[in-house]
Order: C-alpha cells, then sequence, then structure tokens
C-alpha cells in the first residue's frame, strides 16, 4: 500500500511538470508562469464568461472559491452578481480560516476584492461553523480528466478546505464543484487517492464539459492520513482533532 501510494504521488508530481511544460511551450501560460502553481492562462476570462452561463453558478447564492489568477474573472463575476464568496486564508494557517466577501458589504469594485490581497483587506475572517451552507465550489486545477478526476499543485488543501466544509455540514455530496481550464490541461488519466475530491463541470473557453465519472467525495477528514505536524499547524484541525479526542 506504501509502495502504492509513493507510486501515486511520484506519477502526480511527473504529470503536474508535464502539464506545466506544456504551457509554458505553448505560449498560453500566463505570468507569473506555470511551475509550481495553479497555472494562469490565455482565455481565463473566457472560460469564465462560459461558466457564468452555467446554471449551478446562476443559481448559487454563496460560492467557495480558491484563491488563484485563473479564476480570478469568475469571482469577479460572482461578486458583480451579488453573490457572497468565500475564500480559504492560505494554508488555513488562521483561527478563522475562510475570509468572507459579501458585495453588499464591499465599498471597492469586485475586481479589487477578488484578489487574495483583496480578500484580506475587505473580507471579513470567518470560522467554518459561521458559513452557510455552500452552493457551488469553484477550483483550480494544474490538470483534470474529463471523468472529472483532478490534480491540484500538490499541496492537499484544495481538497482538505472541502473536507473541513463537509465536516461541518457546510458542504453537501451533492454540491456541484467547478473548474475553469486551457484544453491542455485537461488529460486522459489522473491518478488518485482517498482523499481527492472530483469535479462535476469543466469549462475551458471553447467549452463545457460534463464530469463522465463517478462523482467522488470523501466524507470529511481523513485524519489518519494526516501528519501531526499539519494538524497542529492548522488551528482548526487541531481543534476538530482534540474535540474528538475529548469523546473517545
Amino acid at each position: 500500500m506504501e509502495t502504492n501510494l509513493t507510486e501515486i504521488k511520484a506519477r502526480k508530481k511527473a504529470l503536474r511538470e508535464e502539464i506545466w511544460q506544456k504551457l509554458t511551450e505553448a505560449g498560453v501560460a500566463r505570468f507569473p508562469g506555470a511551475f509550481g502553481r495553479i497555472p494562469n492562462f490565455v482565455g481565463a476570462e473566457e472560460a469564465a464568461e462560459r461558466a457564468a452561463q452555467e446554471d449551478a453558478f446562476q443559481k448559487a447564492r454563496y460560492i467557495k472559491a480558491n484563491p488563484d489568477s485563473p479564476q480570478f474573472p469568475l469571482r469577479v463575476k460572482a461578486l458583480s452578481q451579488g453573490k457572497v464568496v468565500f475564500m480559504a486564508v492560505p494554508k488555513l494557517r488562521a483561527e478563522k480560516p475562510f475570509l468572507k466577501l459579501d458585495p453588499q458589504n464591499l465599498r471597492v469594485h469586485p475586481m479589487r476584492a477578488a484578489t487574495i490581497k483583496g480578500a484580506f483587506k475587505y473580507g471579513v475572517p470567518v470560522a467554518p461553523e459561521e458559513m452557510p451552507v455552500i452552493d457551488l465550489v469553484i477550483t483550480g486545477c494544474v490538470a483534470v480528466t474529463e471523468e472529472g478526476d483532478r490534480l491540484g499543485k500538490g499541496g492537499g488543501f484544495a481538497d482538505l478546505e472541502l473536507a473541513i466544509l463537509q465536516e461541518f455540514g457546510r458542504l453537501k455530496e451533492e454540491t456541484p464543484v467547478l473548474t475553469t481550464v486551457h484544453p491542455l490541461q485537461i488529460v486522459p488519466e489522473i491518478p488518485t487517492e482517498e482523499h481527492d475530491f472530483s469535479v462535476d463541470i469543466i469549462v475551458t473557453p471553447e467549452e463545457t464539459i460534463r464530469a463522465k465519472g463517478a462523482k467522488r467525495r470523501p466524507c470529511g477528514i481523513i485524519w489518519e492520513i494526516l501528519p501531526e505536524e499539519k494538524i497542529r499547524s492548522i488551528p482548526v484541525l487541531a481543534k476538530l482533532k482534540s474535540k474528538n479526542e475529548c469523546f473517545t
């Protein structure tokens, strides 16, 4: 099992490098470059336009969004349309690990609030228990399959953020997960692990793909795969673990 897990992680790492290289060589990676991040891409605005036409987006009132550059246009659209957007504090290292952007309370243009810097400046820190049930998740990818398997940049925080929201009853199994990507980020296969969430809607500048695979939603936090050091570094996890131990 350990060998298999090591192999999966190695394959994921190689696939990330391959996608970053492809985007760079094709000249479609935007500043500050593809490597080491959720890559911004030429056509991100067009993908956001297309995503904003989705029923799941139009009906959503409360959105959990990633803070990365390629999804910036979609966050701007959400705020401009009066939707409340939540972004996670980087690495979840705050007592209140989410930032709430409510258009009714913003005194600046959505473009200023929709960056992570803007979210810190204009958003309100909230704990998971202070959040409403999320209607839509917007996430970034390094790669994605048409089945809905997703590959992030390797930190595991995107999945952990959703697991925490599940743990607090703020994310339902049926809540749609949407991503915007460049076509070069769509690959035939991605190795998956127990904690990986799948995406339901994949939007490129040219097309919208409904994920063909089974919806994968791990049931909350999988404690046994989290190193103690990581748990201690994330206040909400440390508190949850301490609370759970009191009842065992």
